[in-house]
């Protein structure tokens, strides 16, 4: 009698196995089959959502770095390219793919005048996807963007 019961046993482990490899190969086809993920847009330049202002940025440190803390310049215009130089300015962002924010609250400190602000506090603690988000409130209207960051 024992020798039939390991035989069942060894018939169970042997199916479940085959089970598990059938859908390691299933997932594998399907990711090599599946279209490519949309190209995201790392333009340092954008337009807002509502299309009431075009926002640029520069960075104080080029390439953008991991784990020090920086200023951005922030460029903000109307589409006809006039400076907006009465804005409040917020600053939010995180990574999308792991559910988190800014590791600091950067702010607006300084309006040098010609539609630039700038945005001090700026870091980013890990490479990979990160978004900014600016959200402006302006006599044009209140109106928000989005900048795609790889590090």
């Amino acid at each position: 009698m024992p020798a039939q019961s390991e035989t069942g046993n060894s018939r169970l482990v042997k199916s479940l196995l085959g089970v598990v490899v059938a859908a390691i190969a299933v997932y594998a086809g399907w990711n090599l089959l599946a279209p490519p993920p949309p190209q995201v847009d790392v333009a340092y330049n954008t337009v807002s959502a509502d299309g009431l202002y075009q926002l640029m940025f520069e960075t104080d440190v080029e390439p953008i770095p991991v784990g020090q803390t920086h200023s951005w310049v922030l460029t903000l215009t109307t589409p006809d390219g006039a400076p907006v130089t009465d804005a409040t300015i917020r600053v939010d962002g995180g990574m999308p793919a792991h559910g988190h924010g800014l590791p600091t609250a950067p702010q607006v400190s300084t309006n040098p005048g010609e539609g630039r602000y700038r945005i001090e506090g700026m870091r980013f603690n890990m490479g990979g996807h990160w978004e900014i988000r600016i959200a402006i409130s302006a006599p044009p209207g209140d109106d928000a963007a989005v900048f795609n960051i790889e590090l």
